[in-house]
């Protein structure tokens, strides 16, 4: 397999097969979700950071409705955590399994950005 300009060999025996599909649909949920253009940059945003809705609104070119929406989504997953503060709400992510998949991302599409 090429990544960027490296080949990694991988090789898969049968019985982390058998593991690998016992969390294909987990995974492939995941996947469902950071496919979406919004909701993985939402989701780069909030790596180390805990964001109120309007910081998020002034980094995306969304709508609030919209912006609202893909978070309802990311809530539901459990992807992201909310904090009220007063009227505020803050953002962040929940769990290690979307910053693991993010990082692998930024290595292969993003390698001279800073970590």
């Amino acid at each position: 397999m090429l990544i960027g300009t490296q080949f990694v060999s991988l090789t898969i025996d049968k019985n982390d097969l058998y593991e690998l599909q016992a969390h294909a649909a987990e995974a492939a949920q995941l996947m469902k979700l950071l496919s979406n253009t919004n909701r993985l940059m939402i989701m780069c945003s909030l790596v180390g950071a805990e964001l109120s809705v309007g910081e998020l609104n002034s980094m995306t070119q969304l709508s609030q409705s919209a912006l609202s929406q893909h978070l309802a989504c990311l809530r539901k997953s459990r992807l992201v955590t909310t904090r009220r503060d007063a009227q505020t709400i803050y953002y962040r992510l929940a769990g290690t399994e979307a910053i693991q998949v993010i990082s692998v991302l930024k290595s292969i599409y993003c390698p001279d950005l800073e970590s």
